[in-house]
């Protein structure tokens, strides 16, 4: 499986941006994509989450409302709206995949197989 991630940039406060997470090799029937974020010394934490299967995504709380979640039709990219960003999203944002059917406790958990590189977003 290879996860790759594209569409960070430098961006004023309140613009938006869309990350998108080309993803190559599909091995579990059932599985999960999410998008985490991490900033220098801290811990990698989960922004939101999507059933390959369709169903409702799960966001953090710090996003809600500002990122939509989504993925192509052929389930082999995983995309992330990012509305009204602000300068604590300044960071990096990687795509996971790993086996899953829920996406809540998907987000809830940083041990995945499957990581892209991350792309880099700076919101000032």
């Amino acid at each position: 499986v290879q996860l790759v991630e594209s569409g960070g940039a430098s961006v004023q406060p309140g613009k938006s941006l869309r990350l998108s997470c080309k993803i190559t090799g599909d091995p579990y029937s059932s599985n999960c994509r999410a998008w985490f974020r991490q900033a220098p010394g801290s811990e990698r934490e989960g922004v939101a989450s999507i059933y390959a299967g369709g169903g409702t995504p799960h966001y953090a709380d710090s996003v809600k409302g500002r990122f939509t979640i989504s993925q192509d039709t052929d389930k082999n990219a995983v995309f992330l709206q990012m509305n009204n960003l602000k300068p604590d999203d300044t960071t990096m944002y990687y795509c996971a995949y790993d086996w899953g059917t829920h996406p809540r406790s998907f987000i809830n958990s940083r041990n995945k197989n499957y990581w892209g590189q991350g792309t880099q977003v700076t919101v000032s």
